[in-house]
């Protein structure tokens, strides 16, 4: 429900209604603003939007998301449609419409279309955004561990940023993807680690509690969140996090898991 009211409130032409702090985030050094979240959630997709919408205050805004490179022409229309109804049906054969309950992994979630809806809306309503998937479409070889992965995704956001060059980058992203450290425990370095330090923020949504669609052992569905962090904080909390692999935290308080979009019936053509 707060993904619908954030949405329906960008629609109206209401305020921005970032979480609290986060003005630390509009610095000219800050070129790159990563958000590391636990796919599947309600509140982490509806808090990046009011992000974004803020942003959109400060100048031009590139919204990055995990999604695959090759929905880009799609996204482009997405993004042109408009109203809802006409954007959403652009998604249906894509990547964003996956039926197969083993890959309904949270980044194709409810929250996620409402996210997107809204900075289409945006975008209607004559900001200067733009919507980008930097996840690497094309086939990574076998002798290529995840490093490499990791290595093109921070390729394709600099591209988004060598495409606009007067933009900020928002990158909404697994947080792993977005921690600034190596994973010694994996020998991983992860893509924000390969962008410029200086230029790059990063924000790991904290846990605390609930509910998140993801993809887990036990299978793709809701699953249990664990209390991380206080369970009564919200906002911004700028300061290093995870020894250092984030440069703040979202606190958006207990979770709610958002069920797939591809879970829904699709509507006649």
């Amino acid at each position: 429900m707060i993904a619908l009211f954030a949405a329906a409130a960008l629609l109206a032409g209401a305020p921005c209604n970032p979480p609290s702090g986060s003005e630390a985030l509009w610095t000219p050094d800050h070129r790159f603003i990563v958000v590391g979240e636990i796919h599947g959630t309600t509140e982490a997709p509806a808090a990046f939007a009011q992000i974004v919408c803020a942003a959109t205050e400060q100048g031009p805004v590139t919204v990055a998301l995990e999604l695959p490179t090759e929905m880009q022409p799609r996204l482009d229309a997405f993004m042109a449609a408009t109203d809802d109804a006409s954007a959403e049906a652009l998604l249906h054969d894509t990547f964003f419409w996956e039926t197969d309950p083993e890959r309904q992994d949270g980044r194709s979630s409810v929250a996620m279309l409402e996210m997107m809806q809204s900075v289409r809306r945006l975008k209607a309503a004559g900001r200067d955004v733009t919507l980008r998937g930097f996840q690497p479409s094309h086939p990574r070889p076998a002798t290529f561990d995840q490093n490499y992965y990791e290595l093109d995704m921070a390729v394709e956001l600099a591209h988004a940023a060598a495409e606009r060059p007067e933009s900020r980058v928002l990158v909404l992203v697994g947080n792993i993807h977005a921690s600034k450290t190596r994973f010694d425990r994996f020998d991983l370095m992860p893509a924000a680690a390969h962008l410029p330090r200086k230029a790059t923020l990063t924000l790991n949504v904290a846990q605390q509690g609930g509910q998140s669609w993801s993809c887990q052992a036990e299978g793709c569905r809701a699953h249990d969140s664990l209390e991380r962090y206080d369970t009564t904080a919200r906002g911004i909390v700028m300061g290093s996090a995870a020894q250092g692999a984030y440069d703040g935290v979202i606190a958006v308080g207990p979770w709610t898991a958002s069920p797939p979009v591809g879970a829904r019936a699709v509507p006649a053509p």
